[in-house]
């Protein structure tokens, strides 16, 4: 248990921090998708950045209409795994020096992101679902399938293109 959360004693209680968890990152990636944004050279890649930073501030919304319909207010809890995964992102973008590298290591960095965010949207419609909470599922669901549709369009740019010219 966390300084300031209340301890985890039912599924129901594990929902909702997980909840939080999906929100606080969600949130994190609205910060760090401009800064990747702006370093970015390919074309390609800079345009499925910009994309995800709308599908994220969308996700954002969805997330704070399950936070309500589940009669929770709107809170975070800090998701260390996320807070880790865009610190390496960012030192790894420090110390690249080809842009063509860059880009390739941005990509890495966002998919890493991605798979995450599947992780926590794919367990969260189940514990939705245990708690016969289908409404708020769904709604989830609408995240999960964005970041899945996401993953391929990264791995698409990566195989057609960026790891080609990084190497």
């Amino acid at each position: 248990m966390g300084l300031f959360s209340k301890p985890i004693k039912t599924l129901d209680d594990l929902f909702v921090h997980t909840l939080q968890d999906i929100y606080y990152a969600e949130n994190r990636i609205t910060k760090a998708l401009p800064k990747m944004i702006e370093k970015t050279t390919d074309p390609q890649l800079r345009q499925g950045f910009e994309l995800h930073l709308q599908e994220t501030r969308n996700q954002i919304v969805r997330l704070e209409k399950v936070f309500q319909m589940h009669g929770q207010p709107v809170k975070a809890v800090t998701c260390a795994a996320m807070d880790g995964i865009l610190e390496e992102a960012e030192e790894i973008m420090g110390d690249v020096a080809d842009n063509e590298v860059l880009d390739a290591a941005m990509l890495a960095s966002a998919q890493a992101v991605e798979h995450y965010e599947i992780t926590r949207y794919g367990t969260l419609i189940a514990f939705a679902r245990q708690l016969g909470r289908a409404d708020c599922a769904a709604v989830l669901e609408e995240n999960l399938a964005e970041e899945k549709a996401t993953d391929k369009k990264l791995t698409a740019i990566a195989e057609g293109k960026v790891n080609r010219m990084a190497a």
